[in-house]
């Protein structure tokens, strides 16, 4: 009896130094992410909005976007009527690490995604206030690059965003974002920040149906640490 405890007790060392090993590689994997997110300290980019939302038809936007760390995120119209998803800050994922940056590492596995590897992080807010619940993380662990991200918030139901990267990715700056979102959840279209900047009106048809809806963001080009007057986020 006694060895056959002693058996069950070095499992269980074993399993549960396995566990801390893993949860070590989840902080330092997310830690990369971050320092490379937050090498980024502003940036100002152009590129094409595109909203896809079955029962609105809006026009493809191009748009200036203005970004500030840690979460200052400003998105501005050139012509025609744009549409973010409220809360559209959410779109930047330096937004996942933003506040008080408290929160705990949780790894979940590997998965394959567009036929890349990657790594899949659970971030778990210690701050009992905060918005989101929990985001899921999926990382190209060798370059440090969120490929995907999955949160889910208290206000607005569960949003995804899925990344492309070129050639800033150096800095963790993709060339296209597409935020996929549940219509009903953002409450549209008092959910939605849009501007009539051509008279022109979405045309809506059963606004509380239980929609997915769909924003693309493909960027042409970063000016980087450059500096962002503060107006620009007024």
């Amino acid at each position: 009896m006694k060895a056959t405890a002693r058996s069950i007790f070095l499992i269980l060392s074993a399993f549960m130094i396995s566990l801390c090993s893993y949860a070590q590689d989840a902080d330092a994997l997310v830690k990369r992410v971050r320092e490379k997110l937050n090498s980024v300290k502003d940036y100002q980019a152009e590129g094409m909005l595109v909203t896809n939302v079955s029962f609105m038809k809006v026009p493809q936007s191009n748009i200036t976007i203005y970004y500030k760390n840690p979460d200052k995120f400003r998105i501005k119209k050139k012509d025609g009527i744009s549409i973010v998803p409220k809360g559209g800050v959410s779109v930047n994922l330096n937004s996942l690490f933003a506040g008080n940056g408290q929160f705990a590492a949780v790894p979940a596995g590997k998965t394959n995604f567009n036929g890349m590897a990657l790594t899949v992080v659970k971030l778990l807010p210690l701050d009992e206030n905060s918005n989101i619940v929990v985001s899921t993380l999926y990382i190209e662990e060798s370059a440090a690059l969120i490929r995907k991200a999955i949160t889910t918030t208290k206000e607005s139901g569960t949003y995804e965003i899925e990344m492309s990267y070129g050639k800033f990715a150096n800095w963790g700056l993709p060339d296209k974002v597409v935020f996929l979102f549940n219509t009903q959840n953002y409450k549209l279209p008092k959910g939605l920040a849009f501007d009539y900047d051509t008279g022109e009106k979405p045309v809506v048809s059963d606004k509380n149906a239980n929609q997915k809806g769909k924003v693309e963001i493909t960027y042409s080009g970063y000016v980087i640490n450059k500096g962002i007057k503060e107006e620009m986020f007024r």
